[in-house]
């Protein structure tokens, strides 16, 4: 029981640590769509190029001020995931942590929505979110 007791408080100031570390945006930073725009309709494969405003991009695990890296969120809603936590890997958020500013994506015929999200070396969102407008694309 004592170890038990032990385990659990540990895991409390490991999540209490986690939750310290949430920093905010540079002031006045933005995220964007460069392409494709909001309304586009486009024969697949699509190419998306994310744009950053008042902030630098730095590759996942590396700590540099006022730097994050992108992450694309496909027919996802972001009041649906857990940002007080590493955001997942999933075939809905796709991870940029290589720094990278463009992908391009095979998404099936129909209506898609894209939102990006930029988080820190830790994947986490900062507080509060840096995310662009979610646009609606189709694809034929």
């Amino acid at each position: 029981m004592n170890r038990l007791l032990m385990a659990f408080g540990a895991m409390l100031l490991a999540t209490m640590a986690l939750a310290q570390d949430h920093t905010a945006a540079a002031p006045g930073a933005e995220v964007y769509f460069i392409a494709p725009s909001d309304g586009a309709k486009i024969h697949g494969p699509v190419t998306v190029r994310f744009g950053l405003k008042g902030m630098g991009i730095a590759p996942a695990g590396i700590k540099f001020d006022n730097t994050g890296h992108h992450h694309l969120l496909v027919d996802t809603d972001l009041s649906e995931l857990k940002l007080d936590a590493p955001l997942p890997i999933t075939d809905k958020i796709l991870h940029f942590g290589k720094g990278q500013t463009e992908t391009t994506v095979t998404l099936p015929p129909g209506k898609h929505t894209l939102e990006l999200l930029v988080a820190d070396y830790q994947h986490l969102s900062f507080d509060p979110p840096l995310h662009s407008k979610k646009i609606t694309i189709t694809v034929n």
